[in-house]
């Protein structure tokens, strides 16, 4: 359903990211007021954020109380995640179990701990990726941690269609966040240059607006061109 952003109380998780912060920018510039939920305070920016509580996403009390102390909300945001590369015969388990905590189980945990502080007709985006749904060979673990959360946010928006809450996967191609100079293992392939950050943010803000409740890889094309 298409909805108004002025005056809405949106919660960003990951909003002091290379995505998060430019997600956080285009919601506060569209008129809602902005909450946050990051491990670190210190790197939020305080013209877009009115509030912010800590937690890591792998922590499922912490996450019950980051949105407890935020709520009441309209929208949930989350633009957390980990990559890793490699093949599946040099995984660790320490990887492959991070992998998984932070891109597929948090997300449906912060779906559920946030739902029921939702107003009806809200949303809750999720940010899975190309990956989800194009594998890539070198990132079979990070691919499949993606498609999982992909494949929980497809069920989940038909379970919470009552309340008209839109559960909105959004699969941008590969955009420079920086991710890839972090990862929890090896080494970022060579990669044509991503999308900005900033264009991949408003598009993911217009799909809000405009009551969109899937972003596939293709609808991010004109994005890139514009």
């Amino acid at each position: 359903m298409a909805r108004e952003l002025r005056g809405a109380h949106v919660v960003v998780v990951g909003a002091s990211g290379g995505l998060g912060a430019q997600i956080a920018a285009h919601l506060a510039r569209a008129g809602a007021r902005v909450s946050a939920i990051v491990r670190d305070h210190t790197r939020l920016d305080g013209a877009n954020v009115s509030q912010y509580a800590l937690a890591d996403v792998t922590d499922h009390q912490a996450l019950r109380t980051a949105f407890a102390s935020v709520a009441p909300f309209d929208g949930v945001v989350n633009a957390a995640g980990v990559v890793a590369f490699g093949n599946v015969t040099d995984l660790d388990d320490a990887t492959l179990a991070r992998l998984f905590a932070v891109n597929a189980i948090a997300p449906i945990v912060m779906l559920r701990e946030s739902a029921g502080y939702m107003s009806d007709g809200g949303f809750f985006v999720n940010i899975s990726g190309v990956v989800a749904t194009q594998p890539v060979a070198g990132m079979a673990a990070y691919s499949a941690s993606k498609a999982a959360a992909w494949a929980a946010m497809t069920a989940a928006a038909r379970e919470l269609r009552r309340r008209r809450i839109d559960v909105i996967d959004a699969r941008p191609p590969h955009t420079e966040t920086r991710l890839a100079t972090r990862p929890l293992a090896g080494v970022a392939p060579k990669m044509p240059e991503g999308l900005s950050p900033d264009v991949v943010a408003a598009r993911i803000v217009v799909a809000v607006v405009s009551g969109e409740r899937e972003l596939p890889t293709d609808a991010f094309s004109s994005s890139a061109s514009g």
